[in-house]
């Protein structure tokens, strides 16, 4: 059943209204008509069940039939701190993440960060992403719209990550441990990525002094635009989400 997202405070009441580019999109691509089934989602971890009422190209009007929480959210709040990669291989990471249930996305700037947009662009990048998380959630049954917040400096999203209840870093250098062999099925954990070439040692270890545990993934080395989502699977299914 197609899906689509609505603000919370535009999902309330019994009849509900899409229009733009969604409206657009189910009575084109889609050819759906009055009395087809459609499901909205408010962002937030309900699921709407609907019947279209009306249907024009500007403007569909639903008729809610029933609300009801979320089977596609993982209890487990996955924040990827992403720092970035070369190209348009951030849209793929964007991507993956929220099909594999990450609650956020946090492009970060480290020191070995080769791409390095100036604010117009990073502006239309952020852009880009979000919708690219809109258009994932939509694909993989989310009811929750995860962000993709703004291109952040490494101290800052250093700082944000270690205030968070396990926070984690992924290092190649890293041979002494990996990811943790049980957590809380609503554990709520911050994951760094590095970029191509990886985290420098100062870097590294300014990590581990605010007490982000420095975890590795075997013996082989990693893209970035794998390790972060392997990551999250792996930890996807310490948590029992998976299931």
């Amino acid at each position: 059943m197609p899906r689509f997202f609505l603000p919370v405070e535009q999902a309330q009441g019994d009849l509900l209204t899409l229009s733009g580019a969604d409206a657009a999109h189910l009575t084109g691509p889609l050819r759906m008509r009055p009395g087809d089934p459609v499901t909205v989602c408010d962002g937030a971890g309900t699921d709407i069940r609907c019947r279209i009422l009306t249907a024009a190209r500007d403007r569909v009007t639903l008729e809610v039939l029933a609300r009801s929480p979320s089977c596609g959210e993982s209890r487990c709040a996955i924040t990827l701190f992403q720092c970035l990669p070369k190209g348009d291989k951030m849209e793929q990471i964007v991507q993956k993440a929220v099909e594999l249930g990450a609650a956020a996305v946090v492009p970060v700037l480290s020191a070995r960060c080769v791409s390095r947009p100036d604010p117009a662009a990073a502006e239309k990048k952020l852009r880009r992403w979000n919708q690219i998380a809109l258009e994932a959630a939509k694909q993989s049954g989310r009811s929750a719209l995860p962000p993709v917040a703004p291109l952040m400096g490494w101290q800052p999203a250093l700082l944000r990550l270690a205030a968070m209840p396990h926070p984690m870093m992924l290092y190649e250098a890293e041979r002494g441990g990996g990811l943790p062999g049980a957590l809380p099925k609503t554990a709520e954990i911050g994951l760094l990525v590095g970029p191509e070439g990886g985290f420098s040692p100062q870097e590294a270890e300014q990590a581990r002094s605010l007490g982000i545990a420095s975890i590795g993934l075997g013996p082989r080395i990693l893209r970035t635009e794998t390790a972060g989502c392997a990551a999250i699977a792996v930890l996807q299914h310490i948590t029992g989400n998976l299931s």
